[in-house]
């Protein structure tokens, strides 16, 4: 197939244009912010040796150009969060409460269709069960694997292997679990599940198309991704424990199972609430392994699956807003929880 300069080069060119717009826009952004500061220490700078020169008070810096300073870095962020977040969770709350076809007001029709309609009802238990199961079973397995292997001696080798399905996008952790999963009628199995299955003496099965199975199928597949996570975020608090409070421990003659529980996990705690909060944010927002693994059949759909459903498949934007809302409205709580938590620690 030969390539054709004069069909492509319009998107040449437009390419082009976007790559020298955003050099120009970005370099002018850094050129900006280390020119500025510089010419403000430089101002300083000879407020001050002019200062000592003349036997002068020292000028001290006026607290309304600080806040002013202060400001000019932060504008570009609040106008980020502000175009990027807050304007999209305004209109995404207004849609909420509209017809998806028809833009007209409808109220909380779209809140009572989300917990009358049994295919919407079901997707909310799967949530449910997420939530319940990824944060609690990633963080046993990442604190069980982080006390085990706590200088040990391949400890490094050993917390790479568990670490490295971090590495992996979510899409191709469920490509590798489909494998997995995989069915192949009667005869030799390319899924290892299977081939594992029959070699017991079992009969093959579908596994991603039994309900509810399937659900705790796909859960697995986001244990084995985060349970690094868990496990690195452990391990450090784990070494962050005083050398001493464990020596005195071990001295008054402590078993295994005594310092795990009243030494190692007290004082661990601040890294455990943090994993968990963090794993029930990812987990109320998991879309890319149902998408992949089942695409939201067989029972098996979330809310953020469900969200993209109603209003990108089926045109229903008020419906599928309502679920966004929804969603948000289940993440706010674990996150006033994190940030109360987070002060308490730095104000303990």
């Amino acid at each position: 197939m030969e390539f054709d300069f004069a069909e492509e080069q319009p998107k040449f060119l437009m390419l082009m244009y976007g790559l020298i717009a955003f050099v120009a826009v970005v370099g002018g952004l850094l050129l900006l912010l280390d020119v500025v500061p510089a010419w403000f220490a430089r101002r300083h700078e000879a407020k001050l040796v002019a200062a000592s020169a003349s036997g002068a008070p020292l000028p001290r810096r006026p607290k309304q150009r600080e806040g002013l300073f202060a400001l000019f870095f932060l504008l570009p962020t609040l106008l980020l969060l502000a175009v990027g977040l807050v304007v999209p969770a305004i209109r995404t709350t207004l849609l909420s409460f509209m017809d998806g076809s028809s833009s007209h007001w409808v109220g909380l029709r779209n809140y009572g269709w989300m917990f009358s309609e049994d295919s919407i009802v079901r997707v909310l238990i799967n949530t449910l069960i997420w939530v319940l199961l990824v944060p609690l079973v990633a963080t046993t397995f990442g604190l069980v694997y982080a006390v085990l292997v706590d200088r040990a001696r391949f400890e490094a080798v050993a917390k790479s292997l568990i670490f490295l399905p971090m590495a992996i996008s979510f899409v191709g952790a469920s490509i590798i679990w489909k494998f997995v999963y995989a069915y192949r009628g009667e005869g030799d199995q390319i899924g290892l599940l299977n081939q594992i299955v029959v070699s017991l003496g079992g009969e093959p099965k579908q596994w991603l198309l039994e309900s509810p199975l399937n659900t705790f199928l796909l859960i697995v597949i986001m244990v084995w991704i985060q349970a690094g996570f868990a496990m690195v975020v452990l391990s450090a608090a784990i070494k962050a424990i005083p050398a001493d409070i464990v020596e005195a421990a071990r001295l008054d003659g402590v078993t295994p199972w005594q310092m795990f529980w009243r030494i190692t996990l007290p004082s661990i705690r601040p890294a455990l609430i943090v994993v968990v909060v963090t794993l029930s944010i990812a987990t109320l927002k998991v879309f890319d392994i149902v998408r992949t693994a089942t695409n939201g059949n067989y029972d098996t759909s979330v809310i953020a699956n469900e969200m993209y459903n109603q209003a990108f498949r089926y045109q229903q934007n008020g419906q599928g807003s309502a679920l966004a809302v929804f969603l948000f409205v289940l993440v706010v709580p674990i996150v006033i929880y994190q940030i109360r938590n987070l002060r308490q620690q730095r104000e303990g």
